[in-house]
């Protein structure tokens, strides 16, 4: 498998678990309500509006990472180009990143990667530019050798 395409399944991968731990959440918070339903005194309508709260919490957050998943859907392996981009491998003199979701470090074939996203303030210094460019971040010096 092609690096970019590992790199991307890694980010998929995160962002599947992600939304199936919401669903289980929200299917467990569903029962729950349901319980809380049948005892009808006080005690169990606080414990539903927490409940409702949590509920749609993790709503928004299943919401969220869906929204995640169709921008990681965007990013095509296969397509290379010059400048750095969403999908770009951006190779510099002492760092590696990846431009898709903030993510983090990840080892593929023994090397290290940052995923990160076209939004971090990383991504915002190195978007849309191309091999040679020099940036400085947290007063560390970089300069990109190679983009894939």
């Amino acid at each position: 498998m092609k690096l970019k395409e590992e790199l991307l399944d890694i980010c998929l991968q995160d962002v599947g678990k992600r939304i199936s731990n919401y669903k289980n959440e929200i299917s467990f918070i569903k029962e729950s309500i349901e319980s809380n339903d049948k005892i009808s005194d006080e005690e169990g309508e606080s414990g539903n509006s927490k409940l409702l709260e949590d509920l749609e919490k993790n709503l928004n957050y299943l919401n969220e990472a869906q929204k995640v998943r169709e921008y990681l859907n965007l990013i095509k392996p296969n397509v290379v180009s010059k400048t750095v981009v969403l999908g770009s491998i951006v190779k510099t003199d002492s760092i590696n990143f990846y431009i898709a979701i903030s993510k983090g470090k990840v080892t593929v074939n023994n090397e290290d990667y940052y995923i990160i996203s076209i939004q971090s303030p990383i991504g915002q210094l190195i978007k849309s530019q191309s091999v040679g460019y020099k940036f400085e971040f947290n007063s560390k010096s970089y300069k990109i050798k190679d983009i894939l």
